[in-house]
């Protein structure tokens, strides 16, 4: 199984007051710290990140936190295809209370054969001496042309997850092109992409959706193609956007949405 593992804590907030350790509020998003998926259904070349509450954890009297995290990748027979030994991490609170965010965070292979998959992450606090753990079902289609990979990010190279957006802002909504056909004369792809942006009501802010031409350029045996919106953020709200890709060498389309909330700044 072609998969790359990372499990990380995120920066600590306040939370509850130390007990026993539990694993709350668990969820497929679109990248770290990106909106919910809607789905936990994932193309061939796309990334899963499942995120999730540690709560409970005990801490010293510096706010230091000691605790393992494992992860295993099992198929519908119940086969371990991917394991992640339990490796020892430390996290400091440094707002106080007892809650860590976390993530666990898989790639799904290009060539990874279509089914379901159960992802099972284990996390052990080192000091309390208590561990939890809980699994993920999802399914991996069949290869297709599709958009896999979103992230909104605060900058162009992809790095900084944006999970708070608000007025003023630029955000740059990030996502890869797979399973495209080849023209048979230039043999490169030929991909047109589109954005629109829809209100809390379900319709467009703008009368065009914003778009064009991607996949110039990409080498022989490229298999993605990197997709780039800048989304100049000018008021408050609920939104809806949309991404629409069309494969025009053999007429196919793939679409994408998530949710998008702009907060008032005050």
């Amino acid at each position: 199984m072609s998969t790359m593992f990372a499990l990380l804590a995120s920066l600590a907030l306040g939370g509850a007051d130390a007990g026993q350790l539990s694993l709350t509020n668990v969820r497929t998003t679109h990248g770290l710290l990106g909106p919910d998926r809607s789905s936990d259904k994932l193309l061939p070349g796309d990334s899963l990140f499942v995120s999730f509450d540690i709560e409970g954890i005990k801490t010293d009297s510096d706010g230091r936190a000691r605790y393992s995290t494992g992860l295993e990748v099992i198929d519908r027979q119940g086969k371990v295809l991917y394991a992640r030994e339990p490796h020892e991490r430390e996290a400091t609170l440094a707002l106080g209370g007892s809650h860590l965010p976390a993530y666990a965070h898989v790639n799904i292979g290009l060539d990874q054969p279509p089914g379901q998959y159960r992802l099972k992450v284990t996390v052990k606090d080192v000091a309390g001496g208590s561990s939890q753990s809980f699994t993920r079902d999802v399914e991996v289609l069949p290869k297709a042309f599709g958009l896999v990979r979103l992230t909104t990010t605060a900058e162009h190279e992809g790095q900084v997850p944006c999970p708070m957006i608000g007025e003023g802002q630029m955000v740059y909504i990030q996502c890869m092109a797979v399973g495209f056909a080849r023209d048979a004369n230039t043999k490169q792809p030929k991909v047109h992409v589109a954005m629109r942006i829809l209100d809390d009501a379900g319709k467009p802010v703008l009368p065009k959706a914003v778009g064009g031409e991607a996949g110039a350029g990409v080498a022989e045996h490229g298999a993605d193609i990197p997709i780039q919106f800048l989304l100049p953020v000018n008021r408050a709200g609920k939104f809806t956007v949309e991404l629409k890709a069309t494969d025009q060498v053999n007429n196919k389309t793939a679409a994408l949405t998530f949710p998008l909330t702009v907060h008032r700044l005050k």
